[in-house]
């Protein structure tokens, strides 16, 4: 089954208002050449305070080679929660995508399982789509552990999510040893992995809508490494951290994984 791949950009507590605007500018001239349908599905997550300014400048390009994601959400449409952003204040800026369950809102935030559950089902009733995030320690890979913790992972994430809902939604794999250290995961491991996770998504929602899955690969991922890691039978795209900051890496990025 053919599956579109995703090219996602995560600029994490990254860019102010100007900063955001001139980087996704200088994204979207760069892949202004390419044929759109030859395009992986390119997406970019600023912070809140630059959704405007970055969905004001995909629009103005009047293209779809740009989706808009934010970074999180809170799964109540509104009412005492200071400091939280709803979902249908995000679908205020169009944006198509939310982040959610990335190993930094689970450690530091202390975001549980069940939150996250709550969330993913909050956005998929929404009509936006989810980009859900799971990924093991260091010290979970060396007990051996990283295949049921993450399977765990996915059925908590996905608990009460129609079958059919199921294959619209995005996965991403991230060891999380792997991320911000310049460690990569061995690309045949990392699709090890994720064939794993479309294993259980298999058992959650059947085969079919589990092959429709895309499942981004996310960590230190690197243009030097991005072929590589789409050469393999399961990896659908990437989720980018750090190398989603300056243009040319992230394009780089984009136009390996075509």
């Amino acid at each position: 089954m053919s599956r579109r791949p995703i090219i996602a950009g995560n600029w994490k507590m990254h860019n102010n208002r100007e900063e955001s605007k001139k980087l996704v500018c200088a994204i979207k001239d760069s892949i202004s050449t390419i044929d759109k349908d030859a395009l992986p599905e390119v997406v970019v997550a600023p912070v809140f305070t630059s959704l405007d300014v970055v969905s004001e400048s995909i629009c103005n390009c009047g293209c779809e080679r740009i989706k808009l994601a934010a970074q999180n959400c809170f799964y109540e449409p509104k009412g005492a929660f200071t400091g939280e952003i709803s979902i249908d204040m995000i679908k205020d800026f169009n944006a198509k995508f939310i982040i959610i369950g990335h190993s930094e809102r689970r450690q530091i935030f202390g975001e549980s399982d069940e939150m996250i559950n709550k969330k993913a089902l909050a956005i998929i009733e929404s009509g936006l789509t989810p980009i859900i995030c799971c990924g093991e320690t260091l010290e979970q890979r060396e007990l051996g552990v990283t295949d049921s913790h993450i399977a765990s992972q996915i059925v908590k994430a996905l608990d009460g999510v129609k079958p059919d809902d199921v294959a619209n939604v995005v996965i991403a794999y991230e060891p999380i040893w792997a991320i911000g250290t310049g460690k990569t995961c061995d690309s045949v491991e990392a699709n090890r992995v994720i064939k794993g996770i479309r294993s259980t998504l298999a058992q959650i929602a059947g085969n079919e809508n589990a092959q429709k899955v895309r499942i981004l690969y996310g960590g230190s991922v690197k243009p030097e490494t991005i072929k590589e890691q789409m050469a393999q039978s399961d990896i659908d795209g990437a989720l980018v951290g750090g190398a989603s900051l300056k243009a040319d890496s992230f394009v780089e990025i984009i136009k390996g994984a075509m």
